[in-house]
């Protein structure tokens, strides 16, 4: 019994170290948001971008561009009050995976605008940084 749970261990550190499920859940995320035609083309294209970035230092590209960033925003605010909660907008970045779970962020009790929520989810993909220097 003790070998099965070791092996759990180690895949699940395997997958820490290398941000695997970060990854997945980003281009989870991005893949349904986007809904590509041809998703599997999508996602290679995603992959080699992401390996083209490893190698030569360049920024990680982000794949979504205002008016996507937009539209989500006019999903959650369902209301059309011109502003979401604190909560929708963490959740909103975990989505994107540009934050994680465990990541504290500062709740100033005040509602998110959109101009707010588009400077954050642009501001935010420099993080991705991360899966392109740790891969």
């Amino acid at each position: 019994m003790e070998a099965g749970g070791s092996r759990e261990r180690e895949a699940r550190n395997y997958l820490e170290k290398h941000q695997i499920m970060e990854l997945l859940k980003y281009l989870t995320s991005v893949l349904l948001f986007i809904r590509p035609e041809k998703p599997r083309e999508y996602l290679i294209a995603i992959l080699e971008k992401l390996r083209i970035a490893k190698a030569t230092g360049v920024a990680f590209p982000f794949f979504m561009d205002h008016s996507n960033i937009a539209a989500m925003f006019d999903m959650m605010d369902s209301s059309k009050k011109g502003t979401i909660s604190f909560v929708q907008y963490k959740e909103a970045l975990k989505t994107l995976g540009l934050c994680t779970a465990d990541e504290v962020l500062k709740d100033d009790g005040h509602a998110i605008t959109l101009d707010k929520f588009k400077s954050e989810v642009c501001v935010r993909p420099a993080s991705l940084q991360a899966f392109a220097r740790k891969s």
